[in-house]
């Protein structure tokens, strides 16, 4: 269904089983490179698929008006990355790896730090111990002796009750931030194979947590985490209870990128990640 190179596509629900398949067989660990994330952020990046010659997946896009370029299957031959590269304004998306390559044949590559991929070990997570998490360990205990909280597992039942929580963030907030992808998540939760945590406080939603399992087996990918103000430590209760449940099928969870917004910079490193998924974004010699 995805038309062959220079024809693109749109990124559509119909294309879920070809591009998923796609990705299964990727080695890459990059959060974009599974259907949901594409799907989700289509209209955010302006995503857009194609079929290269040789069979694998091009993705194209554009930010802030720069159009830009993914190949998530590594580098084409040179001929047709010349034209890529005259085409678009950049390469998003390079992995260390292929920066390395890329260098070697003479492109200039920045590293992408805004889109770095935050790395945490799961059982870390599931536990807050160290010295390090010892802030946000003392947020949980208060939290957990403070309310009365209960962590649920995202099913259709509830879906009701994560759209509660998300209509209450956004009316807290002044921009919209990734309401809108959020909200279509919630709304295709199955159907993307999305998985999730919804938090209740004295039996009213107040927080969730949803993503998927990464096709790389061993990390959890988590998309979105909302909460409602006004509950201190319900960010470390929540995170700390999914964690404990998924800690016996994934070493890793992957919290993705900051965006440059320093407020969520600063958010994710106070958890500690264990490493990063660095990103790179190549130009034109």
């Amino acid at each position: 269904m995805i038309p062959r190179y220079p024809s693109i596509a749109e990124v559509t629900l119909e294309l879920k089983e070809e591009l998923t398949l796609f990705f299964s067989s990727l080695n890459e660990r990059l959060s974009e490179f599974t259907f949901a994330n594409i799907y989700l952020f289509r209209d955010t990046h302006n995503y857009r698929v194609s079929r290269l010659p040789d069979g694998r997946v091009l993705i194209t896009g554009c930010d802030d008006g720069e159009r830009f370029f993914i190949l998530p299957a590594g580098l084409v031959e040179e001929a047709l990355l010349e034209e890529l590269f005259e085409r678009f304004c950049s390469m998003k998306c390079v992995s260390e790896g292929l920066s390395e390559e890329l260098e070697r044949l003479g492109y200039r590559v920045t590293e992408d730090r805004d889109n770095f991929d935050y790395i945490f070990l799961t059982e870390r997570l599931a536990t807050l111990s160290g010295r390090k998490l010892h802030r946000k360990k003392n947020l949980y205990n208060r939290f957990v002796s403070t309310f009365n909280a209960t962590l649920k597992p995202l099913d259709e039942r509830n879906i009701a009750d994560v759209l509660c929580v998300l209509e209450q963030w956004r009316r807290e907030r002044e921009d919209e931030g990734d309401y809108r992808a959020t909200k279509e998540a919630v709304e295709l939760f199955s159907e993307l194979g999305l998985e999730g945590s919804i938090c209740y406080i004295d039996h009213t939603p107040k927080a969730f947590i949803m993503g998927e399992p990464h096709p790389c087996g061993d990390t959890f990918l988590v998309h979105f985490r909302k909460s409602v103000r006004g509950y201190p430590g319900i960010a470390e209760f929540v995170l700390k209870s999914f964690a404990e449940g998924i800690m016996d099928r994934f070493t890793y969870i992957n919290m993705e990128q900051d965006l440059g917004k320093e407020g969520l910079r600063q958010a994710k490193l106070g958890f500690r990640p264990e490493g990063f998924v660095k990103k790179f974004r190549a130009y034109r010699r």
